[in-house]
């Protein structure tokens, strides 16, 4: 057995940690990382840590050297801590003054979250009214300017469970019916205790730019902007009709029987997955069938068919299911596909970091494109480029294109929408439709899963496996994806004439195998960590299904493989 050195001897039970990015100092061993707070940090707008790249609570204790990275709601992982704990503050106003009801967090609604209350199993204004929803603002309120500690408890899985049986919460008992750590973790701030998928602010008083509104059937928990170095609280600005979208799904997922987590992972542990795959895919395969038919019956005036949606929302795929079902009318749809009109990688645009901003729209060659598209709405024939994502160049595809009068043309794209793209076309000739991938699925009543998260995990098996992009250089990409989709897509989702949603409640149990060992090769020393840890926390909760009754046709194969519009085209 090796020995101790001197020099180990003299730092066991001391440990150096670099804060911030200054000189390391010394701390206890066991330390909470609240205690390496000093002077040059604003203690009252810190959230959490970032420990060895990991996001931990303030009460984490220290267990070895390295690095902590105090965090605000300025940053990513600071702001994520300030909504969910938000969050949790509404949960507790909804348990200690309406006892009775049913809490649940639902979907984003601009830059809010809308959240249900049932009480005796009615939903929205009958189950609550102005006075209660003031009366849970106060209540909120009050615990902030009580400056309540939140606590973060390690407990015996045991006494967990216990705890959770005690206050009636189902659903994160069905969570955790197929998990079997030694030891849960849940918050509690007074005689409040729930679970919570991340880790929340230690102390109530720090939660203090919000509001609350009321809204259709519920409530909107509306977050802060962040801007200029300030938490600044804008117009509440509803979005009902991407509302509708998650509220039809979120019947169906009732009727079904799969609004949670714990839900899904009983449909794959009883190996009832395949029936589930069916009925999601049929649900679908209507939507799809009902858009047909809109465009069919105005076939004389739609020549162009515009698809746009964020990036892994399933453009392709449904762009290629959409023709099938075109062609039952009799129609005869080509596709015209953005993705092969990138500009060479050294011609793209940068962003402000001097980065290349893949989301810009001149990461599209206009010129090219609007010669192309005015060729073919004269008749004339065009050669068709296509996109070497590996090589990052644009080459000659070797086919033609020329419309035949009775045709319709279908261009799917990032900025599909954005009318510049088709600025030669006329309006009256363009059908255009947005494509989202907004899951109902939740992970419990007050845990909700990200439609962000759901586009990227889709994101890192598609790059992977065909862009030959490691999980590490997807998460690196991903900020600009995002900042691209705010600028250049989201603002032109009020053009679309149409929505389809291609989310599908089965897709995280066939995902989990595929992106799981992508996110472990990334390590503790890569800045990445935090986002990959994240994920994984979150893929942990699930109970693995197998992808093969993942049909060929469905939107997933372009993310796993296999796709029989890939072998076709």
């Amino acid at each position: 057995m090796n020995s101790i050195s001197e020099k180990q001897k003299d730092t066991v039970g001391t440990l150096r940690i670099e804060v911030d990015g200054q000189e390391p100092e010394t701390c206890e061993i066991h330390s909470p990382a609240r205690n390496l707070i000093g002077p040059a940090q604003n203690g009252a707008h810190i959230l959490g840590a970032l420990v060895n790249n990991d996001v931990c609570s303030l009460s984490y204790p220290l267990t070895v050297n390295g690095s902590v990275t105090f965090l605000t709601p300025h940053c990513r992982e600071g702001y994520r801590i300030y909504k969910r704990s938000l969050t949790f503050l509404l949960a507790k106003a909804v348990h200690e003054t309406l006892p009775d009801a049913e809490f649940c967090v639902e979907n984003v609604i601009g830059q809010g979250i809308f959240c249900t209350i049932r009480i005796d199993g009615v939903d929205g204004i009958d189950g609550i009214n102005e006075q209660q929803r003031s009366v849970l603002e106060q209540a909120m309120q009050g615990y902030i300017e009580a400056d309540l500690p939140i606590e973060r408890a390690r407990l015996s899985f045991a006494e967990a469970t216990e705890l959770l049986m005690c206050d009636r919460c189902d659903d994160k008992l069905n969570l955790l019916r197929y998990r079997n750590p030694p030891a849960i973790t849940l918050f509690r701030c007074g005689g409040y205790w729930d679970l919570y998928n991340g880790v929340l602010a230690d102390r109530t008083s720090r939660l203090d730019v919000w509001a609350l509104h009321a809204y259709r059937n519920g409530l909107v928990l509306q977050f802060p902007k962040r801007r200029d170095g300030e938490l600044v609280l804008g117009s509440f600005a509803p979005q009902p009709h991407l509302h509708d979208i998650f509220e039809t799904h979120r019947v169906w997922g009732r009727t079904v029987g799969v609004s949670f987590l714990g839900d899904l992972n009983q449909i794959v542990a009883e190996r009832k997955l395949d029936d589930l795959i069916l009925t999601n895919e049929a649900m679908q395969d209507r939507r799809l069938v009902e858009l047909a038919n809109t465009i069919a019956a105005e076939c004389d005036r739609i020549k162009w068919i515009l698809i746009a949606g964020p990036s892994s929302s399933g453009k392709t795929t449904t762009s290629r299911r959409l023709a099938v079902h075109l062609k039952v009318h009799g129609l005869r749809p080509v596709t015209l596909e953005m993705d092969n009109y990138f500009v060479n990688r050294e011609d793209n645009p940068v962003d402000e970091n001097g980065d290349p901003d893949f989301e810009h729209i001149e990461a599209i060659n206009l010129p090219l494109l609007h010669e192309h598209l005015g060729k073919l709405a004269a008749g004339e024939a065009i050669d068709l480029p296509r996109f070497n994502f590996r090589e990052g160049r644009s080459e000659m595809s070797g086919k033609t294109l020329q419309l035949e009068d009775d045709q319709i043309v279908i261009m799917e794209g990032i900025h599909g929408l954005n009318p510049r793209l088709t600025e030669v076309i006329p309006d009256e000739q363009k059908f255009r439709l947005y494509i989202g991938c907004l899951t109902q699925l939740s992970v419990d009543r007050t845990n909700r899963m990200s439609t962000t998260d759901m586009r990227l995990i889709r994101r890192l098996i598609r790059d992977n496996r065909d862009r030959g992009h490691s999980a590490r250089r997807t998460l690196q990409l991903w900020p600009a994806v995002r900042r691209g989709e705010k600028r250049w897509i989201f603002p032109y989702q009020g053009e679309a004439d149409a929505t389809f949603n291609s989310s599908l409640d089965y897709e995280l149990a066939v995902f989990k195998s595929e992106v799981r060992p992508l996110l472990a090769e990334i390590k503790a020393f890569h800045a990445e960590y935090a986002e990959a840890r994240r994920l994984l926390d979150l893929l942990e909760m699930i109970v693995s299904g197998p992808s093969s009754a993942v049909p060929s046709t469905s939107v997933l194969r372009e993310f796993l493989g296999g796709s029989i519009f890939a072998k076709a085209h």
